[in-house]
């Protein structure tokens, strides 16, 4: 299993702080005892793992089609709707949103290729990543991705309850290629994507998708 670079640094942390504890629990409990000793072992291997487990990179065969717009993230889909951009591009838009669990794979992809025309994090809320006003208030990364035909897209990293450091790429002016990599959420929370009205909806509410491989929408 290939893990992530953006896991290298927590796993360090991870696996220090489990292990001074395991030290620290071997040198003060006693041999009558010994039985938490194993618990506290058998306690953090079970950490080390679920940890090791957000990070996780697997290797997969991406779709890359010009006239689809790809899953940016694994997870499910929770929001299909049409509503009002309210940020860059102020107008009616549909707007995808992918529900990314603790379970999901965390790294984020570029549903299509193009130019980054914006690129703006945003400090906020940790709201749980279903909340209404999560896509406004919270910790977020929005960027929008212009294609060969200069079709907008936008896309919005949100952070949740859990979430705490989003991680984002790409720099205005940047071109970029579709299921590349754009970005990193740790562990798990919500992406939205903003597309043009008429845009052909591929997938349905609570239907789970893979980044860089289920293909949500088709541009019209």
């Amino acid at each position: 299993m290939t893990i992530h670079k953006e896991g290298y640094a927590s796993l360090a942390i991870s696996a220090i702080v489990l292990l001074a504890i395991n030290i620290g629990a071997d040198i003060f409990i006693g041999h009558e005892y010994s039985w938490i000793k194993t618990g506290i072992i058998v306690i953090s291997v079970i950490l080390f793992l679920i940890v090791l487990q957000f990070f996780r990179h697997p290797s997969r065969h991406l779709t890359k089609n010009e006239k689809f717009i790809i899953a940016p993230a694994d997870g499910k889909v929770v929001v299909i709707e049409e509503t009002t951009e309210t940020e860059v591009l102020k107008d009616r838009r549909i707007q995808v949103s992918i529900f990314m669990s603790p379970i999901n794979v965390h790294v984020n992809r570029y549903p299509i290729s193009g130019q980054i025309t914006f690129s703006k994090y945003h400090p906020g809320l940790f709201l749980v990543a279903w909340h209404p006003k999560s896509s406004t208030e919270n910790e977020r990364t929005t960027v929008v991705i212009e294609n060969g035909t200069k079709t907008p897209i936008l896309l919005r990293q949100i952070a949740g309850a859990l979430a705490r450091r989003i991680v984002c790429y790409p720099k205005a002016g940047w071109m970029v290629k579709q299921g590349e990599e754009l970005g990193f959420i740790k562990f798990g929370s919500r992406v939205d994507l903003f597309l043009p009205l008429g845009t052909k909806i591929k997938v349905g509410m609570n239907e789970k998708v893979l980044g860089g491989v289920t293909v949500l929408a088709e541009l019209q």
